[in-house]
This record gives C-alpha cells, structure tokens and sequence, in this order.
C-alpha cells in the first residue's frame, strides 16, 4: 500500500500527550508503524560522552505511531484524510495524495 504520510511532511498529532501540536517528520518506520516528528512526543535520554559528543542528559524526539497522525491540510492546516488519484496520461500518468478535506494535491 502506499505511504499516505511520508519524510518532510506536515503532520497534526491526534492524541497522546502532545494532541494538537504539529510539526515536520523526520523520519518515518514502515516496519514499526512510527515516525519521528520535529518537536513533539522530546525524551530525556542520557548521553555516554564520546570524542565528538559531550555527555549529559539530551532530548530528543520519541516515535509516535502512525494512528495518531493525520496530514496537515495544505490550505487551512488542519487535520485532514489522504485519499490518492492519478493525474496526466500515458506515460506521463502518476499517482499523487490528495487532501479529503479540501481536494487540494498533497504532492508537487
């Protein structure tokens, strides 16, 4: 199936202790269902010092479970469903994401 939220997109958390906040994702584990999103769900971990990192305690963004993900729309920044349709013809036919809320493409 195809990814519906993808690296680089803006995402809208859903629930969980950060509902509400949004922010870009880094990172994302198919395998896992998880991604890694700037600025939200931050964990204290600490950090052993090594000859390029200074030890100490760091934060750093925690996984957070697709589920609780939904796509920002592009026009009002809402949460919004992603549905896909195809777009051009022939050989120039691709298949591209599209807001439900508001039908504007997701993709370029």
């Amino acid at each position: 199936m195809a990814a519906k939220i993808r690296k680089g997109d803006k995402v809208v958390v859903l629930a969980g202790r950060d509902k509400g906040r949004s922010g870009e994702v880094i990172e994302v584990r198919p395998a896992a269902a998880q991604a890694l999103v700037r600025g939200v769900n931050m964990v204290k971990r600490h950090q052993k010092q090594t000859a390029q990192q200074e030890g100490g305690i760091i934060s750093k963004e925690g996984p957070v479970h697709l589920s609780n993900l939904a796509i920002a729309d592009p026009k009002d920044g809402k949460a919004t469903r992603v549905g896909f349709k195809f777009v051009g013809e022939g050989a120039d036919r691709r298949k591209v994401r599209v807001s439900k809320r508001s039908g504007v493409e997701i993709d370029g």
